[in-house]
């Protein structure tokens, strides 16, 4: 895969429009007397998404607290003045919620009285002012979806199988960001080092007033080198420069905005498993490898597996999510070397997965004494069905 994949690539994809797995379950939720809540990454597509779905409305109130004007009308209010301003409107819109201080009782005051009368929606970059501060005010009131970088199966839906073995590589250097997604090589690479730069943590330097962000730039570039590994706090200490206590902060705070996850280990007798470090993942490969400036093509990188291993989880991640498949992810190692890459534990099930590009690999004995334990490969031969791509 070279050159000649990425013009093809750009060939196909071109104009080409996207139905998120969201958009109906969205709609069927309107009018139901909860608030609805669309929380995810910047640029990944949250506004676009609720835009399209209100062209079907009227009657429609819009506010983006990017804008000073429109957040001032939110914050502070009480309700006299917030139904004065909303009148007959019966849908409110607000973008970017998590700018409104005490935006949970805000939005509980506007479901308490108006029911389903009205509907509310509310979108946010950031689970750190969003869902953390409507997590006890919206009890009960609220409906949340989290919305990704597009999915495989938003991209591949109406199109054939083909097209994904063509741009897979595409998708492990540079990402599912929609408009990276839909741009020519060129501006691909000029989008994701903005993206990196003006957008990735921008709630975390607003919201919790870090005061040296070149701290967080190297903890993101360190920790984008270790994708796929397990990650030592006290290590990342030592190479940032930055207490352990504030590393884990620091790391928190990235996972709230949606830049990074973590994946803890799985283990039923301690003894027995080696550590208890978590994984650490990207949420978008292209922001991973903007992170350390390298978009060169598969062929000339050292970190294929681990940009496979964290493309598979990822998209299984958003699977997972878009089908209301509620499961508990881990990987799993043990001191005599046997290991599981990704584990979902699911109702009785314990299903063992092991990312590979090109090879084999048998089961490890010991995993498959656990009850209930499945093991599958997944390689470059078999991975749309692991992904629910036909």
């Amino acid at each position: 895969m070279g050159s000649q994949l990425l013009k093809l690539g750009l060939n196909i994809r071109m104009g080409y429009k996207f139905k998120r797995k969201y958009e109906e379950p969205i709609k069927e939720d309107f009018f139901k007397g909860k608030i609805i809540i669309i929380a995810g990454p910047r640029q990944v597509g949250k506004t676009t998404l609720v835009n399209h779905i209100l062209k079907s409305y009227d009657n429609i109130v819009s506010l983006n607290t990017d804008n000073p004007k429109d957040k001032s009308m939110l914050e502070g209010r009480d309700f006299d003045f917030l139904d004065n301003f909303i009148a007959d409107r019966d849908i409110i819109f607000i973008d970017e919620a998590q700018r409104i201080e005490e935006i949970g009782n805000t939005l509980k005051l506007l479901v308490d009285n108006y029911g389903d009368t009205k509907q509310v929606v509310a979108t946010g970059s950031s689970s750190l002012n969003l869902l953390s501060n409507t997590s006890e005010p919206l009890t009960g009131r609220k409906y949340v979806y989290e919305l990704y970088p597009l999915s495989v199966g938003e991209i591949y839906e109406d199109r054939h199988v083909l097209s994904l073995e063509k741009e897979l590589e595409l998708l492990l250097i540079y990402g599912t960001y929609p408009a990276v997604y839909r741009s020519n090589t060129k501006e691909k690479e000029r989008l994701l080092r903005e993206i990196s730069k003006s957008y990735l943590y921008k709630d975390i330097l607003e919201l919790e007033q870090i005061k040296n962000p070149s701290f967080l730039d190297k903890l993101l570039s360190v920790l984008a080198l270790q994708i796929g590994s397990e990650v030592s706090l006290s290590e990342l200490s030592k190479l940032v420069g930055l207490d352990l206590k504030t590393i884990e902060r620091y790391i928190d705070l990235l996972e709230k905005n949606y830049v990074i996850y973590r994946l803890p280990p799985y283990y039923t007798n301690e003894r027995k498993v080696l550590s208890k470090q978590n994984k650490i993942y990207f949420y978008d490969l292209g922001i991973r490898n903007a992170l350390i400036n390298n978009f060169n093509p598969l062929s000339k990188r050292n970190d294929r597996g681990a940009l496979w291993e964290n493309f598979l989880i990822n998209e299984r991640m958003k699977l997972n999510a878009y089908t209301s498949r509620y499961v508990s992810n881990f990987f799993w190692r043990t001191y005599d070397g046997a290991e599981i890459d990704y584990i979902e534990q699911y109702a009785d099930s314990l299903d063992g997965f092991e990312f590979k590009w090109n090879k084999e690999r048998k089961a490890p004995k010991s995993w498959l004494e656990y009850t209930n334990a499945t093991y599958k490969l997944v390689n470059i031969d078999n991975f749309k069905e692991f992904l629910k791509i036909n």
